[in-house]
C-alpha cells in the first residue's frame, strides 16, 4: 500500500536533506513522520492549490527544528517545494530554511523554532475559529468550521508558555485545537528523565483537555483512529504519540539523532531497514506520491463545496458577507486620520487613560478588535465596551482574558493574527513585557502589524518600587528590528501612536504612563512621523535643543521655560518613536534636530543607551543609570534629576553659561 511507501518517503528524504546540509535534526522527522501523515493525508482539510483557503485546516510544527519533517510533507503534497528545494535545505536563500519561517514558503504557516511558540500561536488559532464561527456561522451555513492541528515534543512540554497556553485552552474548551505530542522521551541531553518526570496526560486533563494515548504511534494507522476519536471530543485534544527517536536508523533511541546528520552509512542502513526501493539519493517512486494527491483531489473538492456554501451564504446574507470583506482586508478601510473626535481631548490625563478612549473610539469603526490583558485590563485600560467577554459560553465576545500569561498572551496574538479576520492586540504593565519578550520578537520577526499595550512605563509607577518600574525595557525594545516603539508625551500623541498601530506593517509597542501628563497645543498628527518640534525657538537656529520622549517632555518644555528667562533660546522636540522619526528623509530630520545645534539635553527616565545618537558629542543625557526606589512619583522624578530645572542647568552647562 502506498501510505507506507509516503510515510518512509518523509522518513528519507527529511534524512537525506539534512545529511546533504550537514546538519539539522532528523530525530523528530523519523519518529514522527508517520503521524503527520496520519494528520495530512487522512484527516486535515486542505489544498495545495490554494494555501491560502479561509477554511483550510491549520497545521503547526510546534517543534520547528525538525523542520524538514514539514518541508517533506510540504513536497509530496505539492505545495511547491521542489526536490531541488530539499537539496538546498539551510543554505542562504532557500525556501528550507533550518526553521519555518511564515510568509517564506508557502504552506508554513507560522514561524516557528523557539520551543513552545507553536502550541501558543495553535491555541490562538483555535481561537480565532471559535471567535469567527460564532459571528459568521448560521445555521445551515457553517462558513468557519476547521480545525487546528499541532506537533509538539518534550522540548515545548518543558517550556514553561505550553502551560501558560495549555491552561488557557482548556479554559476555553477549544475543541477544534487537536495536539500531537511526539512523546520519544529523548533530550539533547540524554533520555528526558534527567529533567522532566511528570505525568503530562494528567497535567493535560487538569487543564480540562481530552486526552488520547497511542501506545504505537509510528504507525500511521493508529495515530489516525486517535484524530478521529479526538473530533468527537467537545474539549482540546492532546493525542500522546510514543514514538522512537530516529526510528529506522540505527541511531533510534539515542540523544544523538536529535540534531546530528545520520552519516551516509547509517541512511544505507536506514533504507534497507524500511525496505526503500532507492539506492540513489532523493530518489522517490511515483507511488509514493499516490497518497497525497488522493488528499490534495478530497481538499480540492472540499474547497469547491465550501466555496458554493459560502457564495449561498454571502446571497443570503449580504451584511455578513460585507462585514467578513472588512474582517479579513489587511487594513481597516475607515482612517482617522481626518476624523475631529479622535484627535479631539481635554486637560490632562494619563496616557493609558487616552490609551483606552482611544481604543473604544477606534472600536466602533473597527469591529473585529479581539484582544486583551494579562489581568491588568482595569489598570490597563484595555476593554472595549459593550462588546462582551470571549469565553467557553460566550465565543461571540471580543474582550480577551489571557489570566497572568504575558508569554502565552503574546504567541497567542500572534496566532490569532496569522489565522486572519481578526485584529488581536495584548496588554500588560511595561516591566512584564520581560515575559512576552520572545513572543513580541516573532512579532517583529514575521510583520505582524499587533499592537502592544505596555502600560506603567517607567519610575512613574511609583511606591510599587524597582520590581516593577522599567529602566532597560525602552532600549530592550528599540534594539529590536521590525519593531515600533511609541512613547507618547499626552493624549494627542498616543491617538497617533494608535493610529500608526492601525496603519503599520509591523508590530507596535505603545508605552504609557500611569500618572497624568499635560496635554500641548501642537501635538497629534506630528507625531506620526515619530519626532517633531513640539515647541521652536524664537530664531532661526535655537541655542540648544531640549528632546525627551512621553513624560519626561514636561521637564524639557518647562525648562524652555526657564531658559528663556535668561536669554537663552531653546527648541523641545518631542521623540515618541526613534524608529518612525529614522524613517524619515534627512531634509526632514535635519529640520527637527539641526547637526549645527550641538548643546543638546536628551531626556528620558529609562536606560540612556537609546539616545546617544541624538545627543551628540557635546550633549548631556539625564537618564535612568540604576534601578528605581519605592515611594510616591512626584518624589521619584526629582529624587532622579527629571526637573526642569535640572534639565536648564544641563544645557546652560553646556553652553558655558
Amino acid at each position: 500500500m502506498y501510505d507506507e511507501l509516503t510515510v518512509n518517503a518523509i522518513r528519507v528524504l527529511s534524512a537525506e536533506s539534512i545529511q546533504k546540509a550537514k546538519s539539522g535534526h532528523p530525530g523528530l522527522p523519523l519518529g514522527s513522520a508517520g503521524a503527520a501523515y496520519a494528520v495530512w493525508a487522512k484527516n486535515m482539510k486542505h489544498n495545495s492549490a490554494d494555501p491560502k483557503w479561509p477554511d483550510r485546516d491549520r497545521f503547526v510544527l510546534s517543534a520547528g527544528h525538525g523542520s524538514m519533517l514539514l518541508y517533506s510533507l510540504l513536497h509530496l503534497f505539492g505545495y511547491g517545494l521542489t526536490i531541488e528545494d530539499l537539496k538546498q535545505f539551510r543554505q542562504f536563500g532557500s525556501a528550507t530554511p533550518g526553521h519555518p519561517e511564515y510568509a517564506h514558503t508557502a504552506g508554513v504557516e507560522t514561524t516557528t523554532g523557539p520551543l513552545g511558540q507553536g502550541i501558543a500561536n495553535a491555541v490562538g488559532m483555535a481561537m480565532a475559529e471559535k471567535h469567527l464561527a460564532a459571528v459568521f456561522n448560521r445555521e445551515g451555513y457553517p462558513v468557519v468550521d476547521h480545525y487546528t492541528y499541532c506537533l509538539l515534543g518534550d522540548g515545548c512540554m518543558m517550556e514553561g508558555i505550553s502551560h501558560e497556553c495549555c491552561s488557557l485552552a482548556g479554559t476555553l474548551r477549544l475543541n477544534k485545537l487537536i495536539a500531537l505530542y511526539d512523546d520519544n522521551e529523548i533530550s539533547i541531553e540524554g533520555n528526558t528523565d534527567i529533567a522532566f518526570r511528570e505525568d503530562v496526560p494528567a497535567r493535560f486533563r487538569a487543564y480540562g483537555w481530552n486526552v488520547i494515548d497511542v501506545p504505537a504511534a509510528t504507525e500511521w494507522k493508529n495515530v489516525d483512529e486517535a484524530v478521529k476519536l479526538a473530533k468527537l471530543s467537545d474539549k482540546p485534544t492532546l493525542i500522546v504519540c510514543h514514538t522512537v527517536i530516529g526510528y529506522g536508523s540505527p541511531k533510534a533511541g539515542t540523544s544523538s539523532v536529535h540534531g546530528e546528520p545520520l552519516g551516509d552509512e547509517n541512511i544505507a542502513i536506514l533504507k534497507k531497514n524500511l525496505s526503500w526501493p532507492c539506492e540513489e539519493p532523493f530518489t522517490v517512486p511515483a507511488e509514493a506520491y499516490e497518497g497525497p494527491k488522493a488528499a490534495m483531489e478530497k481538499g480540492a473538492c472540499a474547497e469547491k463545496e465550501w466555496e458554493a456554501l459560502f457564495k449561498a451564504w454571502s446571497e443570503k446574507y449580504p451584511e455578513l458577507r460585507a462585514q467578513w470583506d472588512e474582517w479579513f482586508a489587511p487594513k481597516p478601510s475607515y482612517d482617522f486620520l481626518e476624523e475631529e473626535a479622535y484627535w479631539s481631548f481635554e486637560g490632562k490625563c494619563a496616557t493609558r487613560a487616552a490609551s483606552g478612549t482611544v481604543l473604544n473610539r477606534i472600536a466602533a469603526h473597527v469591529p473585529n478588535l479581539f484582544g486583551g490583558s494579562a489581568d491588568l485590563a482595569p489598570s490597563n485600560k484595555s476593554a472595549v465596551k459593550g462588546t462582551g467577554d470571549f469565553s467557553a459560553e460566550t465565543p461571540e465576545g471580543c474582550n480577551l482574558h489571557f489570566g497572568v500569561r504575558e508569554h502565552a498572551m503574546g504567541a497567542i496574538c500572534n496566532g490569532i493574527k496569522l489565522h486572519g479576520g481578526l485584529r488581536p492586540y495584548a496588554a500588560t504593565f511595561f516591566v512584564f513585557s520581560d515575559y512576552m519578550k520572545n513572543a513580541v520578537r516573532m512579532s517583529a520577526l514575521m510583520g505582524l502589524n499587533i499592537p502592544f499595550i505596555f502600560t506603567h512605563d517607567s519610575i512613574g509607577v511609583g511606591e510599587d518600587g524597582p520590581t516593577h518600574q522599567p529602566v532597560e525595557q525602552l532600549a530592550g525594545l528599540r534594539a529590536m528590528p521590525g519593531l515600533i516603539v511609541f512613547r507618547p508625551a499626552d493624549a494627542k500623541e498616543t491617538a497617533a501612536g494608535w493610529y500608526t498601530a492601525l496603519k503599520s506593517d509591523k508590530p507596535v509597542a505603545l508605552e504609557l504612563t500611569r500618572q497624568d501628563l499635560p496635554l500641548y497645543e501642537n501635538s497629534g498628527k506630528a507625531a506620526l512621523k515619530g519626532g517633531y518640534i513640539l515647541s521652536d525657538s524664537e530664531k532661526g537656529v535655537p541655542d540648544c535643543l531640549l528632546i525627551a520622549s512621553g513624560s519626561e517632555v514636561e521637564c524639557c518644555m518647562g525648562a524652555k521655560e526657564l531658559l528663556k528667562a535668561k536669554g537663552i533660546d531653546a527648541r523641545v522636540v518631542s521623540m515618541p518613536s526613534m524608529e518612525l522619526f529614522e524613517e524619515q528623509d534627512e531634509e526632514y530630520k535635519e529640520s527637527v534636530i539641526p547637526k549645527a545645534v550641538r548643546a543638546r539635553v536628551c531626556v528620558e527616565a529609562g536606560s540612556p543607551d537609546s539616545f546617544f545618537r541624538y545627543a551628540g558629542l557635546d550633549g548631556e543625557i539625564i537618564a535612568m543609570n540604576t534601578f528605581g526606589t519605592s515611594g510616591p512619583y512626584k518624589q521619584l522624578f526629582p529624587h532622579y534629576g527629571f526637573t526642569a530645572e535640572n534639565v536648564a542647568e544641563k544645557a546652560e552647562k553646556i553652553l558655558g553659561r
